[in-house]
């Protein structure tokens, strides 16, 4: 008998620890009389649906004992009778409630789980959105079966997800190589899943170990001129190899978009200040400075590996100059959006423009 579930706070490391909880328990034989499968980020909920839908029934028994309803052509007690209904072949009884969000009355179903029928498995897949965690369903969700509460990742937290992810198929993805396919992927987990899997068909089989040679080799993302390289010629104090990335960017600005590498540069000044304030309330205030895993957390850093940059860039810009750099960098934002005089210039030339002036504050 499956464990009772602890409810989810809806954070992003959450959402894996249940996903990787429910997906042990369904590979291993152990069903639930229900599962909720609800939230903004629709990768984990396809995963869990898709192997409910594929995985349980044999093929022969996927004729008679799989039903699937779309929320907007059925009712509450179309979708309870069906999960009562009596299997024409050996195995469990799946209900899949797709788009579960457009079902009028969609809370009336928790009236079914007072007597459940045995046998019966219904996944509710309610994309693009929580269910109410007041209402009677949730409940009922929470005590007889498992709830998913499929989160969105913060842009940091997709490196270690990578990570993950690359270990998941038996690879080991280098600091760098993670790097890059975040910058350019962004957070969208099926964008990333795909090009992984594409990644890995182009691999030799003997190689497990992903370099950032075989991101630019396979996926397009050019290991030297990317936003990750930029930051990084910034924390170097290396302004014309940061210009010349810059020309690159300005050439393929389809590739290389400013919002993007605005909040790139934002987030890494940030970055620099926090760790230059914890430093100084380590010498002034005689707090204890963090360990390298504490200012990874802190920093939100995708791994201890970016450490080294940043205490190196603090060194080139503390507290006050990273302060500064981080208004310039709100001032060119605006800029890039029309407003402050600068709507005649290219996204190239205002790049070009702002990292000219945070190298020279």
């Amino acid at each position: 008998m499956a464990k009772k579930q602890v409810k989810s706070t809806g954070s992003f490391k959450n959402t894996l620890t249940d996903y990787s909880t429910v997906m042990k328990e369904l590979r291993g034989g152990v069903y639930r009389r229900v599962y909720l499968l609800m939230g903004a980020e629709a990768y984990f909920i396809d995963k869990v649906a898709g192997y409910i839908e594929n995985e349980i029934l044999s093929p022969e028994a996927k004729s008679f004992n799989l039903q699937i309803v779309y929320g907007a052509e059925t009712t509450p007690g179309e979708v309870i009778q069906r999960c009562r209904t009596y299997t024409m072949m050996p195995g469990h009884n799946i209900v899949i409630l797709r788009d579960a969000a457009a079902l009028k009355g969609l809370d009336e179903l928790a009236g079914y789980f007072k007597a459940p029928m045995e046998g019966s498995i219904l996944a509710i897949v309610h994309k693009g959105g929580s269910l109410d965690k007041r209402s009677a369903l949730y409940k009922r969700c929470v005590e007889q079966g498992f709830v998913l509460e499929s989160s969105q990742p913060r842009d940091y937290e997709i490196g270690p997800w990578l990570g993950e992810l690359f270990a998941s198929r038996g690879y080991t993805l280098e600091s760098r190589a993670a790097a890059m396919m975040a910058d350019h992927l962004g957070t969208s987990l099926q964008k990333i899943d795909s090009e992984t899997g594409k990644l890995l068909t182009r691999i030799s089989p003997d190689r497990k170990t992903i370099t950032a040679e075989d991101i630019e080799e396979n996926i397009g993302i050019s290991k030297d001129f990317n936003n990750f390289e930029l930051t990084r010629a910034l924390s170097a104090g290396d302004t014309a190899r940061a210009l010349l990335i810059c020309d690159h960017f300005a050439r393929n600005p389809k590739d290389n978009p400013l919002v993007v590498t605005i909040q790139m540069l934002f987030t890494h000044f940030q970055r620099i200040f926090t760790l230059g304030i914890m430093v100084w309330n380590a010498k002034n205030k005689r707090l204890p400075m963090p360990d390298d895993t504490q200012l990874t957390a802190a920093l939100k850093l995708p791994g201890a590996f970016f450490l080294k940059e940043y205490k190196n860039a603090l060194c080139l810009y503390p507290t006050r100059r990273s302060f500064l750099a981080m208004g310039t960098i709100r001032e060119y934002d605006l800029k890039s959006k029309g407003l402050g005089g600068s709507a005649m210039m290219s996204d190239g030339d205002l790049l070009k423009e702002l990292i000219l002036k945070i190298t020279t504050l």
